[in-house]
């Protein structure tokens, strides 16, 4: 019976070393790699002409609400100013204006954020498909198995980013 029991746990240690053996071949062939998600945002060629494109077609209608936001409080502080040599009646009359100004102004000023977010998701969702194109190409060419983005913790051996830039900037998205 010893002996039996010695054979046994023999075939249990040398099937224990083939498993472990294995794991770390197989261990050794996974590829993992990280993709930055800020910086593509930040440094992409694409992402900066969203940027830019944002810029230029929303410039008009920002300057315009900046514009009429300085104009009201100027109203503001001359109504401030004015208020106690102004008959009960005027004041009112100045005050409702002025709170209607003020409703209009938030109204415009909401839409315009409202339209800009808008148009920004849109642009930034363009940039997200061409760098997942270029991260896939990535991934297969160079035979990633796993790439992943936003983590807490990854050690910049694993970062592709700057391979993923570089492919993303030289519009090389096929």
């Amino acid at each position: 019976m010893n002996y039996f029991l010695r054979r046994s746990f023999a075939s249990i240690l040398f099937g224990c070393l083939l498993v472990s053996a294995q794991m770390q071949a197989q261990a050794q062939e996974f590829r993992i790699g990280f993709v930055s998600t800020d910086r593509i945002f930040k440094e992409a060629s694409t992402a900066k002409s969203a940027q830019l494109k944002l810029e230029q077609e929303f410039s008009k209608r920002e300057k315009e609400i900046i514009d009429l936001g300085a104009a009201l409080k100027t109203l503001a502080d001359t109504f401030e100013r004015e208020a106690p040599t102004l008959s009960a009646g005027q004041r009112t009359t100045r005050q409702k204006q002025l709170v209607e100004q003020d409703r209009d102004f938030q109204r415009k000023r909401r839409e315009f954020q409202e339209d800009l977010n808008a148009r920004k998701n849109e642009e930034l969702q363009q940039v997200i498909e061409r760098a997942n194109k270029v991260v896939k190409q990535v991934a297969e060419a160079e035979k990633y198995d796993l790439i992943l983005q936003d983590a807490v913790y990854v050690n910049p051996r694993l970062d592709i980013t700057d391979k993923v830039l570089k492919v993303l900037n030289s519009n090389g998205v096929k």
